[in-house]
């Protein structure tokens, strides 16, 4: 069972959305279950409240893995990471928003990006007070309003108020662009420098600094995004059609970007039918 709620307005230029799951009923464990998780393009807080810490694994062959904490946040990605699924967990977490970082974790966004981080590293002392206030309740409503409150808070002990306008100005433009093929998002990531009146290379700093990612990657993400939420919709959609929707110039190269991003081909995707868009037993 998952709940999922809009944060407070105070809360929505840096927290996209609140969630929180439980098992739906007792289930037996599965002993060395995994699966690849696909990325977002943004950062995800989460606290793990029941079962072993989270554990990761450095690729599909990797066999020890190593364990992250019960409370951690998981950075801008522009590939897929393996999780241990092993036992399934009460958890509750948050989508960020870029820029969030600074003002949540007092981090930039590049310096958490493509890797989790134990939230002790980033609250000290207050990680763990978060935790003992979620494990002070089984109801996911109020599991909810918890997180939102201990973010609310943050926010107000926080010097940091949003995004550089540069990136914002960034973001919005790509958020309401059409499909590109590679070319043409590099001429609009060019337009988006020189609108911003910064040079290339300080650009790209703020970027990164606010997001996790570079334009480019971004960007990708974001096609990648797209292609995602369009097969969740209608798995029968031949993947072609949702390539060239999406602004790939070509199977091809569709076919290449799945693979670095997912971990795996389209079609191999398509057999494993996740549930869960972004969650993909292997």
């Amino acid at each position: 069972m998952q709940l999922t709620r809009p944060p407070s307005p105070h809360l929505r230029p840096f927290v996209r959305l609140l969630w929180a799951s439980a098992p739906d009923e007792p289930h037996e464990g599965r002993p060395g279950a995994r699966e690849h998780v696909l990325p977002t393009g943004g950062m995800h807080l989460v606290f793990r409240l029941s079962g072993p810490p989270l554990r990761l694994f450095q690729d599909d062959a990797d066999a020890r893995g190593f364990t992250v904490g019960h409370a951690m946040v998981g950075g801008a990605r522009s590939a897929f990471f393996v999780r241990d699924v092993s036992v399934q967990t009460r958890s509750v977490g948050a989508m960020l928003q870029p820029g969030a970082a600074k003002a949540l974790l007092g981090v930039p966004e590049d310096a958490l990006a493509d890797r989790h981080t134990s939230l002790d590293a980033l609250w000290g002392a207050d990680a763990d007070f978060a935790l003992e206030q979620f494990h002070g309740t089984d109801s996911l409503t109020r599991q909810l309003a918890i997180a939102d409150a201990l973010l609310g808070a943050r926010l107000a002990a926080s010097a940091m108020h949003g995004l550089h306008p540069a990136v914002a100005q960034a973001l919005a433009s790509m958020a309401s662009a059409s499909a590109r093929d590679d070319d043409a998002q590099a001429g609009a990531i060019r337009e988006l420098v020189k609108q911003s009146g910064y040079s290339h290379r300080r650009f790209i700093a703020l970027f990164r600094g606010m997001t996790g990612l570079a334009p480019k990657q971004y960007a990708r993400m974001r096609r990648f995004d797209r292609v995602i939420g369009q097969f969740a919709m209608d798995p029968t959609q031949p993947w072609v059609d949702l390539a060239l929707q999406a602004g790939y110039s070509d199977q091809a190269h569709f076919n290449r970007d799945f693979m670095a991003i997912a971990g795996m081909s389209p079609q191999a995707y398509r057999r494993a039918a996740p549930a869960s868009s972004r969650h993909v037993r292997i």
